[in-house]
Parts: structure tokens; sequence; C-alpha cells
């Protein structure tokens, strides 16, 4: 990818605080529903820590919120490795009520059946969208350079139709998932890549400095005309050569 395309990099000593600012704002922004997918893994901390905080600087009531998520492990949401459950225990009670509608995928189904169910969950809540477009989805990013669950080689990085696809193979576990594909991811307004530590600088280098004939699945997230961010911190930022910012505002 070309650092032309990389859109804005931010490094940040503390991406939590700038993260959460940055969420609060885009909330609080326009006065209607303000739509946010999130991912799992650590931006759960990051977000149960500095997003209620934000939110009371820059008032947004999370009433008008719709938050889903952009993949899930297929296991119960007690489970520690399911993203819903974590989001449900550890963000939504910090988060000031009326809280925001949760869409999240329904437990104790088979991969297919859960991809169509929460699908058409998405459909119901973005009426009229081919493909919903979400305010805001906010990505991690694996040392593989896996987003969601969409993993480098893998047959899914070509769905071009289903806005939800099932997973049953998943190179890193639990093997079944479901998550949104590309057309999801490039069809928001604003979509945010958090990265952390020095195990991501390889591969941050090389998605937003290299340009590969097959790229990664996270560098084929290209928003068609929405914003895209990278909040990186300074261990994952040490190999990068491109022009950063010291600010996500």
């Amino acid at each position: 990818m070309a650092a032309g395309a990389t859109g804005r990099v931010s490094v940040l000593p503390e991406p939590g605080p700038g993260l959460a600012r940055f969420v609060a704002e885009r909330a609080a922004t326009g006065g209607g529903r303000f739509t946010l997918g999130l991912s799992g893994g650590s931006l759960v901390e990051l977000l149960s820590r500095h997003l209620p905080s934000a939110i009371a600087s820059c008032p947004s009531a999370p009433a008008r919120w719709l938050l889903a998520f952009c993949d899930e492990r297929l296991v119960p949401p007690e489970h520690p490795d399911s993203t819903a459950g974590a989001y449900q225990a550890r963000l939504l009670p910090r988060l000031p009520g009326p809280g925001p509608q949760v869409l999240a995928p329904s437990p104790g189904l088979a991969p297919a059946a859960a991809a169509a169910d929460y699908a058409a969950k998405l459909r119901q809540a973005f009426p009229g969208e081919a493909v919903p477009v979400f305010d805001l989805l906010l990505l991690g990013l694996g040392p593989d350079g896996h987003t969601c669950s969409l993993f480098p080689g893998h047959p899914l990085l070509q769905e071009q139709e289903a806005i939800v696809a099932a997973i049953t193979d998943s190179p890193k576990p639990p093997p079944e998932r479901i998550t949104f594909t590309l057309p999801v991811l490039n069809a928001a307004k604003a979509v945010v890549f958090v990265a952390t530590g020095e195990g991501k600088a390889a591969v941050v280098k090389r998605i937003l400095e290299g340009d590969e004939e097959n790229p990664l699945p996270a560098a084929r997230v290209r928003p068609h005309s929405g914003q895209l961010c990278w909040i990186l911190d300074e261990a994952a930022a040490k190999e990068l050569t491109i022009p950063v910012e010291n600010s996500i505002l």
C-alpha cells in the first residue's frame, strides 16, 4: 500500500485516552443515531478504562448509540473468548444510562446459522442499505495482519456478497467464528485501527509502507468514501519511516 493510501497515522504514548476522545466526539456529532462497530482483544480494556470519562467530558447520550461487534468467536457469552460477553461485563455497566442498543450474535447457533442470523439483525438495524454503513468501526490488528476474523490467504477475503460470513477453520483458536466481511469494513464512514506493542511493529510497517500484490487483510481495508485512521503507540510505530502525527483529533 502506498503511503498516501494509509490514511491518518497517529502515534500516542498512551492510545487509550485519545481513542476514547475520538469515539466520544464522533458520537456527539450530528445528534442522531451513532452506529459503532467494536472489535475485541485489547480494545475491550482500552475502551472500558477510558471511554466512560471521555463521554462525561464530551456529552453524548449512549441511548442514541447502536453497538455491534465486528466479529465474534462462537463460544458462550460467559466464555473469556466472547467479545460480546467481555463488553457486556466490562464496558456497558460503566456507561451512563440508559445504555446503548446492542446488536450481538445469537449464542448457541452453528456457524452458518449464526452468520445468517447476525446478518438478518444487521439488515433490520440498517433498513434500505444493501451494505450497512457504520459511523465508526474500531478494528484491531494481529501480528499476522489479520483483522476481525479475516486471515491471510483465507477465501473469505474474496467474499463480496455476504455482509457476515462464517469461518470454521480459524488459524487462531477458537476455530468457529463469524465476521464482518470486507464490503462492510469498506463501507464505513470512519475506520480506526488500533495497534500497540513492539510485537506489532513489523506488520504495521508492512501494511503502511509496503506495496504487496496480495495484501494482508488489514491492508485491504480502505473505506470507499470514509476516513481511515491508525492509532499506534510508540512501540508499534518504531519501524515506520512515513510521516506520523502526535494527535488523533
